[in-house]
């Protein structure tokens, strides 16, 4: 019997047929499945060639539907920012009450009417996900007028990461031995979870794409709201 699907790729159910009724038509997440499918498969280097004909063969889909599914795959790139370790960024929660922050004025501002001495901390919390699985990073918002800063805690995993890539080089030499986070140490407790490990590059990408998905305009309207109710 021929084996119709030696490279065990994913079955998917197409949508329906294109317009000429040549090929498949598959929905945008399943179209990244295929493309992620052209670098995530292992093939034998003698089958190298007979590999992407089998592929769109498998899905019955020509070379247009593979460029879409490259540019869908570029499109949801801040979602999914190494498709690797498949990291995401999951839900918000306030974890605490806003809490009031008296901020020295300097004497040439004493007289402002525009100046805000006033300022809130806040304890919140924003979960990701690597590979589905769920990491929490805890941090402290600091609150002053129109302007925010945040202050990761040092517990799980992620924020380990965080402050392996940010910490001074001075607190990595002079730290507790046992409180010092690498590399090594990162990829043994992703190991823990079943993560497979990460380089330096990926391990700063992660990172950057913390930074940048921490506080989203949902979490700032709730942060307003709270602060709108305290004054």
């Amino acid at each position: 019997m021929t084996n119709n699907n030696p490279y065990n790729l994913v079955p998917l159910q197409p949508t329906g047929r294109n317009e000429e009724d040549n090929v498949n038509t598959y929905s945008p997440d399943d179209m990244i499945t295929i493309y992620e499918q052209q670098f995530l498969t292992q093939v034998p280097e003698d089958k190298l060639t007979e590999f992407l004909p089998a592929l769109k063969a498998f899905y019955d889909i020509d070379d247009n539907t593979l460029d879409i599914s490259a540019v869908i795959f570029d499109a949801i790139a801040d979602f999914c920012i190494i498709y690797n370790h498949k990291v995401k960024v999951g839900d918000y929660q306030i974890l605490g009450n806003l809490v009031e922050e008296q901020i020295e004025v300097d004497e040439d501002d004493a007289d402002d009417e525009n100046s805000d001495s006033q300022a809130y901390t806040i304890d919140c919390m924003r979960t990701f996900f690597i590979n589905d699985v769920e990491l929490p990073y805890h941090f402290n918002v600091f609150i002053q007028g129109e302007g925010y800063s945040t202050l990761t805690e040092r517990d799980t995993l992620l924020e380990k990461i965080y402050w392996f890539v940010n910490a001074g080089f001075d607190e990595h030499l002079l730290g507790n031995p046992e409180d010092v986070v690498s590399l090594e140490s990162i990829n043994e407790e992703l190991a823990s979870l079943g993560i497979r490990e990460m380089d330096l590059t990926t391990i700063y990408e992660l990172v950057d794409y913390v930074e940048d998905s921490i506080i989203d305009d949902d979490m700032v309207d709730a942060l307003n709201k709270l602060i709108d109710d305290a004054e």
